[in-house]
Order: C-alpha cells, then structure tokens, then sequence
C-alpha cells in the first residue's frame, strides 16, 4: 500500500512531518506493546500507555494476547502463563489509545495463523507448513484475506507476517512447521499468495525473518544463531521467497536476530544491527522501499549482546524504521536520541523513517479515521464463513506417509475396544493448546469404546511396560504424537523410552493384523525417528482444529490429499503423500 497516496494523504504525511519537532520523530520509531485483556482508563498499566504516548510519542502498538500470574502453589511450576486475549478488549483500548494520539498509531500484531493466534474466538488458521502440504495459494489467499479483515475490526493494521523462511534444517527449533515449506519456489509462491490477500483486506503484510531464519538449529530467543552459508546458497535458497514477496506487494519486512558471516563480517553482529544487510542488500539489491521492523527486541539473541539503549540506537543506524518491543521503551528512546546527538544518527535518517511510518498510516487512512466499531466487531470476528475455510485447509493438509496395512480408513466397526495413546514430549507449558482436548471426543463419537492413556517422558518405566502387556487385548490402537517446536522451550523431541515403546507395539501389532495408526502432531520431523511405524499421518499442528480433522481423516470421512512441503529423511521426499477418497462415516 506505500506509494498509493492521494493528493490529500502526500500532503498530510508533508505537513505532520514539518510540523514535528526531533523528539516526536523519535518517538515514531517505536512500538510498545500491551496485552488484550480488560483495562481500565483508571489503571497503571492505561497510565503507563498514555505516558508512552504523551511523553514519548510512540508510532504504534504491538498486540499480545493476554497473561495470567504463575503460583507458586501449582504442582506444574512452569504452568503456561500466556492466554488468549478478548477481541473487544483490544478493540476498545486501541479506540481509546487512538483518541489521545496526536499522530494515529501504527496497531501491529503477530497473526501468523489468523487473529485466534492471539485472541479467544478470532479465526484460527492451521500453521503455514500445512499450507504448503495443500500445494494450494489460493487458500493462503484466502486466509490473509479473512485474517485482514478480523484484524482490521479490532484496530490492528499490519500483520507481522508471513513467514517466509525456508524450512531445510529438521532441527530448527523456532520456525520449524512456522514455515510454508522447504522449497523456495513454493514458499514464495504460497507467501506471495498471502501478502495479496492480506493486501485485500485492508491489511498490511511483513516478510519475515530477513535474509532467513530457516536453516539455523539455534533459538533466537534463547542465543544468537549463526547461518554459515555462502552468499551464493542465500541466493538459491533464502532470499528467492523475499524477492517473490515484495514483488506481490509487501509492505513491510522483518528482519532477524541472526549472524551471517557471508553478508556481515563484523563478528557477533545479527542482521538487527547490520547496514550491509538492511541497507545495501534488502534496500539496494532486493529494491525495497517499505517499512523496515525489527524482530523483538527482548528476545536473548539481542538482549545478551547491547542494553535496549544501544540496541535500539544501533538498529535504526542500521536502517530499521521501527524498533518493536524494546525491553524498555523509554531507554530506546534515549538511546535513539543520545545517537541522533553523537551525529551517529542524521536527522535526514531519522526524517526517512519518520516519512515511511507516516505514509504507511496514511495508507491506511488512519489520518481520517483511526477508531473501530465495537458494535460492528462481533459481526466480523470469528463467523462460520471464517472457520470453514480453515477447517478445508485444515482437512486439506493431512499427509498420509505410510499405510502398510491399509488401515485408514480405519475399518473396525463401532463397538471395538480402541486403545488410545495421547504422547507428549513433556507435560508442562502446554497453555493455550491442549494434547487431544479435541481428539478424544471425537474418537468416542466414532467409537464410543475407547480406552485413553497419557504418556509422557515423565511415564515411570513400568506403566510404559504395562502399556505394552495390555495393548494386544485392543481391537485397534490410534497414538497422538505431540511434540512442540516451541519458542523458549528449547526441545523438540520425544523421549527415548516412548520412541522405543511405540517401535515394539507397532512389531506387536504386525504380528498380529491389529491395527496401528499413528499421527504426528506439531514438529513433523518426529516422524523421521519413527519412519518404521506401519500407518502414520501427520498435521503440522497441534490445536484442537487439527485433532479433529485427523480423526475425521482416520474415520475415511474426509479424503487425504496432502503431499509433504518437507522431505522426513530419505524414505519420505518432499511431495510424499498417499491418496485416500472418503467413504463416509464408520
């Protein structure tokens, strides 16, 4: 949407840039964020905005979801503290917020699978990998555009998304099924896709993380990772989806906490803090021109290397036009200022950020109109119309990797004894999501004798032998495999005693024509440890959606066409899929 001014717009962003003095232009830089439950105009937490905004003159808003306090009390000490936000929460502190603003703010917020990312009864798209197993753009269209539009009708303007890092490393613990794929073509194929139909909506759309994030086996999160490739593999492999994006139409990119040696050679120095990469390959060789984020500024890759002073003074030296998410906003904004007098910063630096964040708002129209309708936002959010599209590209995605006894369609008739096994890579920090919350009503509607045991590498030794002893007495088993690849955890694997307890039921189980279905929940790449189980499926998800369209895929009540965007090591190669029509409820 930069470049698509009016007459009326131009002269806007030209008169509210003349007009304001270097720390309201500093200030513009800067992104805060807030989380999405009640809050009151009488709050500390409402204060402490309106400071942001008075005092510091911030650009935007990041939205989170919400946040609940850890007791100390709980068994599980790391009990999950993040939850679901309320759509009209954020809408009405983002109405009120926009009141006060002299300048209209700049709303982003990380919707990378649709606002039910973040916010409780907002569409929740499948993770970008099961796009890719569809082979289908159209659907990524169509998600960007729906999510455009629900985010739009809470006050959120720009998408920190897609992802458009190719996946090649199985042991990349952070973007992992984050990504459409690990075939540049396709990525920036499916990603183009999405940005027009972000686009569509009204929405702006970043690319992300700038040059690439997918071949890294470090969390960013958790330390600084290094991408030890040659320019010329950046250019076959991970900037090919950059380049297709932009030429879509993207309106913004995200950059990432990473090392390259081969584009950077100051040593500890990540893409955040680099003019070669921002300035002269992302604005020169790649030509754009849109807005230039940062990644989070919080995150250890960054934080264990500068204060948030020097963090956010040497991103925008590097051609950032916004610092999301500092761990301390008004530092940044000293630290900015402190630059801008050192001479480290120009003010004609400082005035080419400021116009770009200025045009991108006027874009939008926020220069006429800022606020949202609450009464409106039910009307828009979370429809019928909405979840349908996400649960055909749910359904659509299921990959069928092996089907040695033909047993999906599961054929057991409807009083069989099924042995379920709800398999977790560990039990804490699950929060928001909950292993086979959906799965096993959903077996029990199909087959209401089902017998349901939770494994996990907490399972002492006996009761997995014991699981083992008892298993044979079942009509049939289905295993739910749920391993994360999950920021900040820092695992994504499953146990060495659980991948040794399914290797010997699934011999059991050959030996004796009992059916054996297992699906791969969350990290696809599980799948490679366990390639000699006899049926598996796998979902590149584990919200409640994909737990219901797997059954309804076990059930042969929907059919299976997905074809893997990954290779699972040498015996399943990217376009891997078996086929199943469906043929009705059992």
């Amino acid at each position: 949407m930069q470049g698509e001014l009016d007459s009326e717009s131009r002269r806007w962003v030209d008169d509210t840039l003349a007009a304001m003095s270097v720390g309201e232009k500093i200030g513009q830089l800067l992104v805060p964020s807030f989380y999405s439950s009640y809050t009151s105009s009488d709050s500390e937490t409402y204060v402490e905005l309106t400071e942001l905004i008075h005092e510091y003159h911030v650009g935007g808003m990041l939205v989170f979801g919400a946040r609940q306090p850890r007791s100390n009390l709980l068994l599980n000490p790391r009990a999950a503290q993040n939850i679901l936000g309320q759509p009209l929460a954020a809408a009405s502190l983002l109405n009120r917020l926009q009141a006060i603003s002299p300048i209209p703010l700049l709303v982003t917020a990380d919707f990378e699978t649709g606002i039910g990312f973040r916010l409780s009864g907002g569409t929740t798209f499948p993770r970008a990998m099961a796009f890719g197993a569809t082979g289908d753009p159209s659907l990524a269209y169509e998600a960007g555009r729906i999510t455009a539009v629900e985010a739009r009708a809470i006050g959120v303007h720009v998408n920190l998304a897609p992802v458009v890092d190719v996946n090649n490393n199985p042991r990349n613990p952070v973007i992992n099924t984050r990504s459409f794929g690990e075939d540049p073509a396709q990525v920036g194929a499916i990603a183009s896709a999405y940005v027009k139909g972000l686009r569509a909506g009204g929405m702006l759309a970043t690319l992300k993380h700038f040059p690439g994030h997918g071949d890294t086996d470090v969390d960013s999160h958790l330390g600084l990772p290094l991408i030890a490739h040659p320019r010329e593999r950046l250019e076959q492999v991970e900037l090919p989806p950059f380049r297709a994006g932009i030429l879509a139409g993207a309106d913004a990119v995200m950059t990432a906490h990473i090392e390259l040696p081969a584009l950077e050679s100051a040593p500890a120095t990540p893409a955040t803090f680099s003019p070669r990469i921002v300035g002269q390959l992302l604005r020169g060789d790649l030509g754009f021109t849109g807005l230039v984020f940062t990644d989070s500024m919080r995150m250890k890759a960054v934080t264990e290397l500068v204060s948030p002073a020097e963090g956010a003074a040497r991103a925008v030296m590097a051609g950032h036009d916004m610092v999301l998410h500092s761990p301390d906003d008004r530092v940044a904004f000293r630290g900015v200022s402190d630059a801008l007098a050192r001479g480290d910063i120009t003010e004609a630096r400082l005035d080419a950020s400021v116009e770009r964040v200025l045009r991108a708002k006027a874009a939008l129209g926020l220069h006429r109109y800022s606020a949202v309708s609450l009464d409106t936002l039910p009307l828009v959010v979370g429809t019928r119309a909405h979840l349908a599209v996400a649960r055909d590209i749910s359904e659509r995605s299921i990959t069928l990797l092996a089907d040695e006894g033909d047993d999906v369609p599961l054929t057991v008739g409807r009083s069989a004894d099924v042995l379920y096994l709800s398999v977790l890579d560990y039990p804490s920090g699950w929060g928001v999501t909950v292993p086979s919350r959906a799965l096993i009503p959903e077996l029990e509607a199909r087959w209401p004798n089902v017998t349901v045991i939770e494994l996990s590498d907490r399972t002492p030794a006996s009761e997995i032998a014991l699981v083992r002893e008892t298993a044979s007495r079942y009509d049939a088993i289905v295993v739910g495999v749920f391993v994360r690849a999950a920021s900040l955890s820092g695992r994504m694997d499953l146990s060495g005693e659980l991948i040794g307890l399914l290797r010997r039921m699934a011999r059991d189980s050959a030996g004796s024509g009992q059916p054996f279905v297992t699906v791969f929940f969350g990290n696809p790449y599980v799948a490679t440890f366990l390639d000699e189980l006899p049926t598996t499926l796998v979902t590149y998800d584990v919200h409640d959606l994909a737990q219901e369209s797997a059954v309804g895929a076990i059930a042969g009540e929907r059919a299976i066409s997905g074809r893997l965007p990954i290779s699972l090591g040498d015996r399943f190669p990217v376009g891997h899929g078996l086929l199943r029509e469906a043929r009705g409820a059992p």
